[in-house]
């Protein structure tokens, strides 16, 4: 039927059809209850068993509900059984009726230390469980406070059973005596934690040797009454290492793979002797006000400044230092490693700054020197006369520029703050055309963003985003 116009104020009504009642054809109703299926529980069971196995504890068991498609994943599939996941008052119960229960095999598993002092009768008997044959990832995680001259019980004899399977290890406040490490022998393990253990440096610098002769990442956080206070690293197979010690003395004498070192803590001392590292790229956090020293073959740097340069260092492409916005500094350790590409800097809120008006040396600098400077991240910038000379410099002279990031106050972080630095700094008048000025608020983590082994080869452990 054809519409007709509808005059002023009148509603416009639409024809419809008359509804049709059709029978469905045979097989459809089968075929309708198959696509009522979500997408995922039509996917074959091993992945879906890889899904479950990347769950939380509790969430992975409760997929049992979901249907009876899912009903019978849980019992086989891969998992990563986790205390973290299970209630706070569970006292091992339901991890030991996991265990007893599931078919499939265990990949992961994270105990607390505490159940090492407090049911060590039962971790043994959990490790010996058939389910965990294929080990492949063992975290005893630190969940109660050290205290000063408490007993530490020594890792299970169990452990030694996953000898051949173990690639990740998280071993936290305890007891490593030097006969123990004699008979640790773990010739799969890739990535070793230490928190809180006690363990003598001689003893510790075997068991990276000869006990894990394929480890590639390596960290150890003392902070607490068990310091670490000298390491010698002799390894063809470590890339990554982290350290979070009050005092440490690092001596890298012949490894090979190595690319990060990572110093967790920024105010404390540091002491660093490279001997052979050639694939050494990023280095920090180094401190200006701990008595911090490094020295690459018979290049020697005390408080970040250059006591001797008679070798430069190419292979460094990330510097994270603790200091003052000192471009005099900066400058020197730019001859020191001349292929730097990203350089973060920490400094304290209270600091006034130095002069850092340019001089001869600089021109000379710029004469003879390309600045290969891709990032720069500076914190705590305040926007003073210093701050400003500081990143001018960089800004009208780093051709290969890309961004300059400026840890500000809240009370900087607005619109018009922004656009007069834009102003300040001359970026109007930059080297780099491509190169872009953005702003952060302070991050209330002040160190490089590790908090376990497997974030040492994270992309970029030394600044929060902007």
């Amino acid at each position: 039927m054809a519409m007709q116009s509808a005059g002023p104020g009148v509603k416009r009504v639409k024809q419809t059809a008359p509804h049709i009642h059709e029978e469905a054809p045979p097989g459809a109703k089968e075929e309708d209850d198959e696509e009522s299926l979500d997408r995922i529980s039509r996917l074959p069971d091993d992945i879906l068993g890889e899904i479950v196995s990347l769950l939380p504890t509790k969430e992975g068991a409760r997929t049992q509900t979901l249907a009876s498609r899912w009903s019978h994943l849980w019992r086989t599939a891969p998992l990563n059984l986790d205390c973290r996941d299970l209630p706070a008052d569970d006292d091992g119960i339901l991890l030991g009726a996991f265990l007893s229960a599931h078919e499939g095999p265990v990949h992961r598993l994270c105990l607390p230390s505490r159940h090492l002092r407090d049911r060590a009768a039962a971790v043994d008997g959990w490790l010996r469980s058939p389910t965990l044959d294929n080990l492949q990832a063992l975290e005893f995680y630190l969940d109660t406070p050290v205290r000063y001259g408490s007993f530490m019980h020594s890792p299970p004899a169990s452990i030694f059973r996953f000898s051949s399977t173990l690639r990740a290890a998280t071993i936290a406040q305890c007891h490593i005596p030097d006969n123990a490490v004699e008979m640790l022998r773990f010739p799969q393990l890739q990535k070793l934690e230490l928190v809180e253990a006690k363990i003598s440096e001689g003893s510790l610098a075997s068991l990276i040797t000869s006990g894990c002769p394929a480890l590639e990442s390596l960290l150890l956080k003392t902070c607490g009454s068990f310091h670490i206070r000298g390491l010698r690293i002799n390894s063809p197979t470590l890339k990554f290492i982290g350290v979070f010690s009050m005092f440490v003395e690092l001596i890298i004498e012949d490894a090979p793979s190595l690319e990060r070192l990572l110093h967790i803590i920024l105010h404390v001392k540091m002491r660093l002797t490279v001997t052979s590292a050639p694939k050494l790229e990023m280095l920090g956090y180094i401190s200006e006000y701990a008595d911090s020293k490094m020295t690459f073959g018979s290049t020697s740097i005390q408080d970040l400044r250059i006591d001797s340069l008679t070798t430069v260092v190419r292979t460094i492409k990330t510097l994270a230092i603790h200091s003052n916005f000192n471009l005099h500094m900066v400058i020197d350790l730019m001859r020191c490693f001349p292929c730097l590409e990203n350089l973060y800097m920490k400094i304290p809120k209270s600091t006034a700054g130095v002069a850092n008006s340019w001089r001869r040396k600089h021109r000379d600098f710029l004469t003879s020197h390309d600045i290969r400077l891709k990032t720069i991240f500076l914190g705590y910038y305040q926007g003073i006369r210093a701050h400003v000379d500081f990143v001018t410099f960089f800004v009208l002279n780093a051709k290969a520029l890309e961004s300059i990031r400026l840890e500000v106050g809240s009370r900087d972080y607005n619109e018009r703050y922004f656009a007069e630095q834009h102003s300040v700094l001359q970026m109007e008048k930059r080297d780099s055309r491509g190169a872009r000025l953005c702003f952060k608020t302070p991050c209330d983590y002040d160190a490089p963003h590790v908090m376990h082994v497997g974030d040492l080869d994270s992309p970029d452990p030394f600044a929060c985003g902007c």
